[in-house]
């Protein structure tokens, strides 16, 4: 059975729901995505949102972490809860025959989570083990200022300063205002049927609170043009770079930037950043860029390591690449294995029942056609040198690069 958008009635709500019916194993997967709801609503406490996805793989206030995580294993059950910058997703994936268990330990982290303080105090601190191991992470910490210097974001793991001022007050009124059944879109598919997927969801949204769901903040990319130099003791330059990308999430060219970002960055050694970088010239051990477009945000990014002697060299032939890359457009040649790659390679990306429920859940999420993803490739199939290219030459402003750089002082 294809994967499909359905809905069920919760009291006086129909709830959306991504669906698929398959019995090639005897496995259900179900996820319930939280929307408007992820680390973009942290306020104040950069890493709120990442302590309560892992508060919540802390077991139930009912049972405990020893015994939840007992009845977990013995019954062959994975469940966890994963944050993103714009969703919060709680998943869940068992044999069919262990379904009825899986769900009622579900239920009850939903209805019980483990408001514990000493609980959170074991999560904060494994945090702020993690932010201290990143420390010396030199690409974590370019990547962490880039965002910094275009967007203002704080790192999603948040800072060791505001972590420590995360109370249990904050958790719960995070889950009280974000993980309720305004913001819920289930996605379920494997050994089930629709009617018992129904019956399993308006078990689990019943036990949900009910408020007001909020709108996702517009991030605006930084206006100035600018850099961020952090000197380390570092043997080689980790070059990070991002530019705004003027096209929105629901633009019908958005396609055409599939495969404009494909050659120009994404696609390894055939893309023209590596070709040009790395192979012809040696100024990088690897380099890569591609684009970024989601409901908050768009942009350009890529990223690079070079010896630190070399290091200005390479930001000016990265710079010439996009440049000249703008200027005159792709080749015949490029958009052919483009083309060849990318069609080519759609079945891999939806061999499993997870892949194929992400990619639908995706469409649904970005206001397309569940089979938005196939549309794509038709019109990637049919798309001309000459389109593509006055398209690539229409978007001058991802040559207006800021940089996040960390190298050693006085090279």
């Amino acid at each position: 059975m294809a994967t499909c958008l359905s809905s069920v009635q919760v009291g006086n709500k129909s709830i959306p729901f991504i669906f698929e019916e398959s019995h090639q194993l005897p496995i259900v997967h179900l996820d319930l995505v939280f929307q408007n709801s992820g680390s973009i609503f942290d306020g104040d406490l950069p890493g709120l949102v990442h302590l309560v996805s892992k508060l919540l793989n802390e077991g139930s206030g009912k049972s405990g972490i020893d015994k939840f995580v007992q009845k977990l294993d013995s019954n062959a059950i994975k469940l966890f809860a994963i944050n993103g910058y714009e969703s919060f997703s709680i998943s869940i994936t068992t044999l069919k025959e262990k379904l009825p268990q899986g769900i009622e330990l579900l239920k009850e982290l939903l209805e019980y989570p483990n408001l514990d303080k000493k609980v959170l105090e074991k999560v904060k601190n494994r945090t702020l083990s993690s932010i201290l191991k990143f420390s010396d992470d030199f690409d974590y910490q370019a990547s962490k200022n880039l965002q910094k210097l275009i967007f203002n974001l704080p790192p999603i793991f948040g800072e060791s300063e505001t972590i420590r001022k995360i109370e249990l007050a904050h958790i719960e009124k995070y889950i009280r205002n974000y993980l309720i059944v305004e913001n819920v879109v289930p996605v379920i598919g494997g050994d089930v049927g629709e009617d018992e997927a129904k019956e399993i969801l308006q078990s689990l949204i019943a036990v949900l609170p009910n408020g007001k769901s909020r709108e996702l903040p517009k991030l605006e990319f930084a206006p100035k043009k600018d850099r961020i130099i952090e000197y380390r003791d570092t043997k080689q330059s980790y070059i990070y770079f991002a530019s705004p990308f003027n096209l929105q999430y629901s633009d019908e060219d958005i396609y055409k930037a599939k495969v404009m970002f494909f050659i120009l960055g994404s696609s390894g050694f055939g893309s023209r950043l590596m070709e040009e970088v790395r192979v012809k010239h040696g100024l990088a051990y690897s380099v890569s860029g591609n684009r970024h477009i989601s409901k908050t945000r768009s942009y350009f990014s890529g990223h690079l390591q070079t010896s630190i002697e070399n290091q200005d060299r390479a930001i000016e032939l990265v710079e010439n690449v996009i440049g000249e890359f703008i200027k005159k457009g792709a080749t015949a040649e490029e958009l052919k294995s483009a083309k060849d790659f990318i069609l080519g390679s759609e079945p891999l990306r939806n061999e499993t029942l997870p892949q194929r429920l992400g990619q639908a859940f995706n469409n649904y999420y970005y206001g397309h056609s569940i089979n938005h993803h196939k549309e794509t490739l038709e019109k990637i199939a049919k798309l001309k040198l000459s389109d593509l290219n006055r398209f690539i030459k229409s978007h001058k402003e991802i040559l207006e690069l800021r940089y996040s750089i960390i190298t050693q002082k006085g090279k």
